[in-house]
């Protein structure tokens, strides 16, 4: 009995961390938080003092739809009459106006919900559209917008969304894993061992964001998972490749996995350390939810190396060679190292002509990046959606009617001394069609701007630049609102690139430098990722505006893109050397280079691949930013292992 436990201590012990992890999920679960109006706000910003004032206000418990009802021709008495009926419904007990346009053909009323949260808003909001629509006489439609309904439709794109993208995710996972291995059965193993880690990543994750009181929202959970299925499943593919080998070369499989475990642990380790690290930069950003973000990316990659390290050989070595079924390894095989593969001839191909081959190569990289500087960021709130919701489209059909800000006008916090004062002020600012106070107490006044420039364009940016200028000899007054918070989003994005594109390319270059003692290939490898990073930059940028008709991207996607490119494209150099290294030691630098690519190269381009298509799965989300991160990692990795870790690296050793 002794016996067979020493023997199968990994499968032991693989199967009491699941079970201890399916434990912990099921005690646990997701942690939680109560959310805060400036989660996604810049700190020290304007915009985020102003949603800071706000809950000191009476209605802070509050949000405001605009009911928007239309028709295409002047609306006629009867067909007047019968909204003003209907809106004095909607608003209940409380006097709130019908205001019409000037044109005639559509009229909006305000309506202020209870509650302030995403689920609270999508109930609200759904029954006021409900209410709203029906029984509407002949040509008349109504449509709601404003806050609380930009809010609701938001919410509706996560509806179901952490199913729908794991789904979607696992999908990839097997079906790339399938085409890998050719066997039916294989896949199975590192899907589960990596389904499990993830599960267990979001529920550890979230526990820790809560802790700390760090800030998170939906789609932390998201990238999360994607983060955490792509790294594992990369180290899955390591392990796994190196045990086939190993499997050639000895008939005991517990000897087989000791060995390439024990090989596997050093990249996996200086892999997950480095992204590890790389993420945690992001925690120096200016936005809460960013910087959450990197916390629960840092634990989910431990978490992904850990169960690739410790559980997978467990779960492989419980099974005997059959699972490789039908290319079962056996003792005497030819092992990839040895093997007359593509990624051979590629790296003899490299090595007749490496000066004219890097050359090329790095001309081309740097021509694909020519027009980075190019590039524009700043989403405005009609398009943060891939397809347009009833709120964006109101808010589009209100413009033609009304002042184009209407729907989304500025906030001005001030002290009631000062109000009149900043009204005069604020009036007085070109661009500015209406102002009005909104909330009152004892200490604070609201005032809410209505500009006449389009929400989302230059002119409405330089207004609220305007409107600050305007009003900043006044203290205690700061401007807010949609648009000011994205004026106040450039600002500190501008900022977070400023201090964590040269921490990261640092901390990066200082971890290669621990891991291969060399200065001259950590400089190529760190020069190799940022390349790549402004390759691919520049190319999604083409694929969103010439392609799918986008005029810019959304503020953080660059940086979170930087961060997740720079550290995941070191993985795979830092396989390739590693490899190298070893092989060094016995056949001399030049042909150690040749063998690692010769046997690492269908693992690393398997694993490229597969994280690349992971990335793009964030796609099933119909949110911009989450699309555009997604294609622009999918790009940097493709290029990164086909023709980064292919040509350029070969060459520096």
């Amino acid at each position: 009995m002794v016996s067979w436990t020493k023997r199968n201590a990994w499968s032991v012990l693989a199967l009491v961390v699941l079970l201890l992890g399916v434990a912990v999920m099921a005690g646990l679960g997701e942690g939680e938080r109560t959310r805060a109006a400036t989660d996604t706000l810049a700190a020290g910003s304007q915009s985020a003092r102003v949603a800071e004032l706000q809950e000191q206000l009476p209605a802070k418990d509050t949000s405001t739809a605009i009911v928007l009802f239309s028709s295409a021709d002047r609306m006629t008495p009867a067909q007047l009459a019968t909204v003003r009926e209907r809106a004095g419904r909607l608003a209940g007990s409380a006097q709130v106006p019908l205001i019409p346009s000037e044109d005639g053909t559509a009229a909006i009323v305000p309506i202020v919900l209870k509650g302030t949260s995403a689920t609270v808003a999508a109930d609200e909001v759904g029954a006021l559209r409900t209410a709203a629509k029906a029984d509407l006489p002949s040509g008349v439609s109504a449509q709601v917008t404003g806050p609380a309904a930009v809010q609701a439709d938001l919410a509706a794109v996560f509806e179901g969304a952490d199913i729908r993208l794991l789904a979607s995710t696992a999908l990839v996972v097997a079906v790339l894993l399938v085409f890998t291995y050719r066997s039916p059965v294989l896949w199975i193993i590192p899907l589960t061992v990596v389904g499990v880690a993830d599960r267990l990543a979001a529920v550890l994750a979230t526990h820790v964001l809560a802790a700390f009181d760090v800030a998170w929202d939906e789609s932390t959970t998201g990238i999360l998972s994607v983060l955490v299925f792509g790294a594992g499943t990369d180290y899955a593919l390591l392990l796994i490749a190196r045990y086939r080998d190993e499997l050639r070369r000895h008939p005991d499989r517990h000897v087989a996995m000791r060995i390439a475990a024990r090989q596997t642990v050093e990249p996996v380790v200086a892999s997950a350390t480095t992204v590890f690290v790389g993420l945690l930069t992001l925690l120096l950003s200016l936005f809460p939810t960013t910087r959450g973000l990197g916390l629960a990316c840092a634990v989910g990659v431990l978490v992904a190396a850990f169960f690739a390290l410790v559980v997978l050989p467990g779960a492989l070595v419980a099974f005997g060679r059959w699972i490789f079924w039908p290319r079962v390894p056996h003792v005497g095989d030819t092992s990839a190292v040895d093997s007359r593969s593509i990624w051979r001839r590629v790296g003899d191909a490299v090595s007749r002509r490496p000066v004219a081959v890097a050359l090329v190569s790095t001309i081309l990289l740097a021509a694909a990046g020519l027009g980075v500087l190019a590039v524009k960021t700043g989403l405005s709130s009609s398009d943060q959606f891939l397809r347009k919701p009833e709120a964006i489209a109101a808010a589009e059909r209100l413009s033609t009617s009304f002042p184009a800000g209407s729907a989304e006008p500025m906030i001005v916090m001030t002290t009631p001394a000062q109000a009149a004062d900043v009204t005069a002020s604020i009036k007085a600012v070109q661009g500015i069609s209406s102002v009005r106070p909104a909330a009152r107490t004892a200490s604070l006044v609201e005032l809410q701007a209505v500009s006449t420039a389009q929400p989302g364009t230059e002119q409405s940016l330089d207004t609220v630049y305007d409107v600050r200028g305007a009003v900043a000899k006044y203290p205690d007054t700061s401007v807010g609102g949609s648009e000011a918070q994205r004026l106040d989003e450039g600002d500190a994005t501008s900022h977070d690139r400023a201090v964590i594109f040269p921490l990261v390319l640092g901390l990066v270059f200082v971890a290669l430098i621990l891991l291969l003692r060399s200065l001259v290939a950590p400089v190529v490898l760190v020069a190799t990722v940022l390349l790549t990073y402004v390759a691919a930059l520049d190319i999604a940028w083409l694929v969103f505006t010439q392609v799918l008709g986008f005029e810019r991207l959304d503020a953080g996607a660059p940086l979170l893109a930087f961060v997740f490119l720079v550290a995941l494209g070191v993985d795979y150099n830092i396989f390739l050397v590693t490899r190298a290294k070893e092989e060094a030691a016995e056949h001399g630098s030049r042909a150690g280079m040749l063998r690692s690519l010769t046997a690492t190269g269908g693992v690393i381009t398997s694993a490229g691949i597969l994280l690349a298509a992971v990335f793009a799965v964030l796609g099933v989300l119909p949110l911009v930013v989450l699309a555009q991160l997604g294609v622009i990692i999918f790009i940097g990795v493709l290029l990164d292992t086909l023709v980064v870790r292919t040509v350029l690296v070969p060459r520096s050793r």
